[in-house]
């Protein structure tokens, strides 16, 4: 319903909507429009939005008012009509003043990209730290759109309301109302990181190595991490299924102990406000050991989704010379000349792995690839102690590998493949004795 300028009513799970999916002919796009839509279109369904019509709209010079040309306008604005739809979704970025154009012009909400990846996020994040990150994620965008509607800082319902509002009221206030909250937020993400950050001190005390799943979101880290753990992970074939990290404790061939964290999923321009907003999570990435990067290989854009990883892995700050392992995940889907081929080609990679984590195919020899990255640093040390110091002889078979032990009357002699600095660590503690 329309009261004068403004757009009012609520538009939530259910809404009909029409997607549109900007193609700048100027511009030379890594990924093919039809797959973009084919996203966009996922993006939506994943906050539980019906999409009646999805459509590409060819943009040969951006309108600095309203994106799209007049003509291009009539014709969106009859496909609403005609499909009954409530809200438009652009796969774009739109300024606050195109949105508010838009609105005015075709009489429905109208929403982008980051408007809608941020109306996920404050729907599925679940821990006190999600929402806290989101929050201030959808702040920082929201901002600078009081030229249009404004749900209050006080209204509460799933989601963080991009898709309805009471109207535009006390601009000024607000906006006041905003940089307080964020202000507020930022102390508490702040005490959040130093918590986190003592967490992950105290891990990188222990011996036990961190490796991190990453990956374009739906590409099947979940179910890998699943697989690996045992655990039941929420993994569904949706976009953004997993925003909150998840560790758990796994065992690989050689290491006794090893942490695992599940990510959030990485996308093709994904905010910027949710990359700063997340930073905390996401330096669990930054400072792992391993990076497992999950890749759907029966997708038709895996090579841009690997692109658009890497991109992000850069941004935040990964170094490059973080050992990585790239797992072609979704085997399942392949057709047999395409299986045959790809096993070929990755049967003696050390950085390649082709699996299935639904069927768990390939899984073995992802685990012994993942051990041998991790323990590619690891020397041979001959260790003697007494025979009666069961400690020391617990912590070898704990934090090493014990290639080979021999009992000579009141010693053990051991052949162990640790890290220098377990070995070191292990000297201060238990100290060691020349061999007979």
């Amino acid at each position: 319903m329309i009261f004068g300028n403004e757009i009012e009513g609520e538009v939530t799970r259910g809404a009909r909507a029409l997607v549109l999916c900007p193609d700048f002919r100027a511009q030379r796009q890594a990924q093919d429009p039809h797959a973009r839509l084919e996203e966009a279109k996922g993006l939506a369904l994943a906050i539980g939005i019906v999409v009646a019509e999805g459509m590409i709209i060819p943009i040969r010079e951006r309108r600095p008012g309203t994106l799209f040309g007049e003509g291009q306008i009539e014709r969106i604005a009859a496909a609403c009509e005609q499909e009954e739809v409530e809200l438009v979704i652009i796969d774009g970025a739109l300024s606050p003043i195109q949105q508010r154009n838009l609105e005015q012009k075709l009489r429905r909400k109208v929403i982008d990209r980051t408007g809608l990846i941020l109306e996920i996020f404050g729907e599925r994040a679940s821990t006190a730290e999600g929402r806290l990150q989101v929050e201030l994620a959808h702040l920082d965008y929201q901002q600078s759109r009081l030229v249009r509607s404004w749900t209050h800082l006080e209204r509460q319902r799933g989601g963080f309301g991009f898709l309805g509002g009471p109207g535009e009221t006390q601009i000024e206030a607000d906006r006041r109302m905003i940089r307080d909250r964020m202000g507020r937020l930022r102390r508490e993400l702040e005490s959040v990181t130093r918590t986190r950050g003592l967490h992950r001190e105290r891990r990188q005390r222990a011996p036990w190595p961190v490796i991190a799943l990453v990956g374009y979101t739906n590409a099947g880290k979940s179910t890998l991490f699943n697989r690996l753990t045992g655990s039941q992970v929420m993994a569904e074939d949706l976009l953004f299924a997993t925003l909150d990290p998840t560790l758990r404790q796994i065992s690989l061939p050689g290491i006794d102990k090893a942490i695992l964290s599940d990510t959030v999923g990485f996308i093709s321009h994904l905010p910027t406000q949710l990359v700063a907003a997340f930073k905390a999570t996401l330096e669990e990435v930054i400072s792992a050991d391993l990076l497992v990067h999950v890749r759907d290989i029966a997708h038709p854009e895996t090579d841009t989704q690997r692109a658009d990883v890497e991109a992000v892995l850069k941004d935040i700050g990964v170094e490059e010379d973080t050992p990585r392992i790239e797992v072609w995940n979704k085997l399942d889907l392949l057709d047999e000349d395409t299986r045959t081929e790809l096993l070929g080609r990755t049967e003696h990679s050390d950085s390649t792995v082709v699996i299935s984590a639904l069927t768990g195919e390939g899984i073995d020899t992802l685990t012994a690839r993942m051990a041998g990255l991790l323990t590619k640093a690891h020397r041979r040390y001959r260790i003697v102690l007494d025979l009666s110091d069961g400690a020391g002889a617990a912590w070898l078979h704990q934090h090493g590998e014990v290639l080979e032990q021999q009992i000579e009357e009141d010693t053990a002699i051991y052949e162990v493949r640790m890290a220098p600095q377990d070995h070191e660590r292990f000297l201060t503690r238990f100290g060691d004795k020349p061999a007979s």
